[in-house]
């Protein structure tokens, strides 16, 4: 367990069961938590927030929100060797088969974790790729999750390019809102594949905006949290 930033954590979680816990990044897990007496009212699903490295350790980071009852949990009850119940690996949010296209991933907050993940995949397989930008958008630098990393990767993945955006603090970078970003990367009307992921009003925001510029919703993917 590690704190990342002021209000999320990351864990990492061993799969004693199995010597290789195989998944496609982009895919998640589901906890069962015991914070309801319904199951189904129990169930918390994150991204796995790391690229395929083999064995049977995952990485979950979880923002800690006020009233969520299983991110409290997560914060206050769970330990190092707390034992958790999950299943998965689950979902279909991962990369397209052909990256010919211009990618453009699209986040707010721990919406990053499976971009995260696809990024050390492209990396690690070394998959033929266009033009790739990572488009964050966060409150303030210190919310900003695995910021180093994402400028290292500009240096070791082609055609890659890391966006952050701050919309509570001015710094040298962007300020505002993720949607200016990909606006102005995409004002030439190239075909470009959109993968979206976060709260909800950022991703009907940006597929509204996405298909005024004249992309069709077939050209964009989206992973809604909450």
């Amino acid at each position: 367990m590690e704190q990342a930033t002021p209000n999320t954590s990351r864990y990492w979680i061993e799969l004693p069961e199995t010597a290789q816990f195989d998944y496609k990044p982009g895919q998640f897990v589901t906890l069962d938590l015991p914070i309801h007496p319904q199951r189904n009212k129990r169930w918390r699903s994150y991204s796995i927030a790391a690229g395929p490295r083999g064995g049977n350790i995952i990485e979950l980071v979880i923002v800690h929100l006020e009233q969520g009852l299983g991110s409290k949990y997560m914060l206050t009850d769970v330990c190092i060797g707390s034992v958790l119940t999950l299943r998965g690996p689950q979902g279909v949010f991962v990369l397209p088969e052909n990256l010919d296209k211009d990618l453009f991933f699209i986040c707010t907050g721990t919406g990053i974790a499976p971009f995260r993940a696809m990024l050390h995949q492209i990396k690690q397989q070394g998959i033929p790729h266009g033009n790739i930008h990572l488009i964050f958008g966060t409150r303030t630098q210190q919310d900003l999750l695995y910021a180093d990393e994402m400028n290292a990767l500009e240096k070791e993945i082609s055609n890659f390019k890391y966006h952050a955006t701050l919309s509570r603090e001015n710094w040298d970078g962007n300020t505002g809102y993720v949607h200016p970003i990909y606006e102005a990367l995409c004002a030439g009307g190239q075909p470009a594949q959109f993968m979206l992921c976060g709260w909800r009003p950022m991703i009907d925001e940006a597929k509204s905006r996405l298909q005024a510029l004249g992309y069709s919703p077939k050209d964009i993917d989206v992973e809604i949290y909450g």
